[in-house]
């Protein structure tokens, strides 16, 4: 078993590294984080020599590509490629000091995820296997006021990942999309509102790779929130717009936290 994992050093991709090493002692676990620091310590945890790391920035497109080769040359076509990581801020629209926010969030949350894929591709469709995995959220199926920037963005990864899986198809290469609802991750830490079925990382994780493993297309975790998910796609226009314009909203922050 060889897996590659971004946004690796706390939160959902330090989880499923965690469940993917418990299920799989001797599988080649790849992380990449921004935090050079608390992504060595993860992977020492999980066992050095079969946890390589590189701490990089995700949105430097050079330094990731690098990173996949790197874990190519060596080890070989993974088996699972997830691209989790992810940034979260309240956006609002007119905020001159939000268009950078707003930027930044986009390219972490949706170009990065397709760099992320980009260099295993073309091996992993010559081996004709391997599934690609993208984290998106349920923030991505109706836009939410005051976050517009991170709905946009999953929203984006979820019609990326969409267009990507048909493509693949007939290639040997699946595609899998994960849709957390709320999980307990310093990112959702900073959250100043209710959030209902909040899931420990640990629980979210032992689903989602139950879901990695059978291919399933479209994953709701947890199951709770596939009742919110069809009951927000249902909804008229008219009743979200008046149910949600007095919704809490996201702090707008000066540092976006990794996921």
């Amino acid at each position: 078993m060889r897996v590659f994992i971004t946004g690796a050093s706390s939160g959902i991709g330090e989880a499923m590294a965690r469940e993917y090493r418990s299920r799989h002692p001797e599988a080649i676990i790849g992380l990449v984080a921004r935090r050079e620091q608390a992504l060595a310590g993860v992977a020492q945890s999980l066992g050095a020599s079969l946890t390589p790391f590189w701490p990089l920035d995700i949105n430097d497109r050079g330094a990731l590509e690098a990173a996949a080769h790197d874990f190519l040359q060596r080890f070989g076509v993974p088996d699972v490629v997830i691209a989790n990581a992810g940034i979260s801020a309240g956006t609002v629209t007119g905020e001159p000091r939000d268009a950078q926010a707003f930027e930044r969030i986009m390219r972490t949350n949706v170009v990065a995820m397709f760099d992320t894929f980009s260099p295993f591709v073309p091996a992993m469709t010559e081996a004709r296997a391997g599934t690609l995995v993208g984290v998106a959220s349920v923030a991505g199926i109706r836009g939410l006021p005051g976050a517009g920037g991170y709905s946009a963005s999953k929203a984006a990864a979820i019609s990326y990942l969409e267009s990507l899986r048909v493509e693949l198809r007939r290639r040997g290469v699946g595609v899998v999309t994960l849709v957390p609802g709320f999980i307990r991750t310093p990112m959702t830490a900073r959250n100043r509102y209710p959030m209902p079925f909040l899931t420990a990382p640990d629980a979210f994780a032992r689903k989602a790779i139950d879901a990695i493993a059978s291919r399933r297309s479209f994953a709701v975790i947890p199951w709770q929130m596939r009742i919110v998910v069809a009951l927000l796609r249902l909804l008229p226009n008219a009743l979200f717009d008046v149910a949600f314009a007095r919704a809490p909203r996201k702090e707008r922050a000066r540092e976006v936290p990794p996921q």
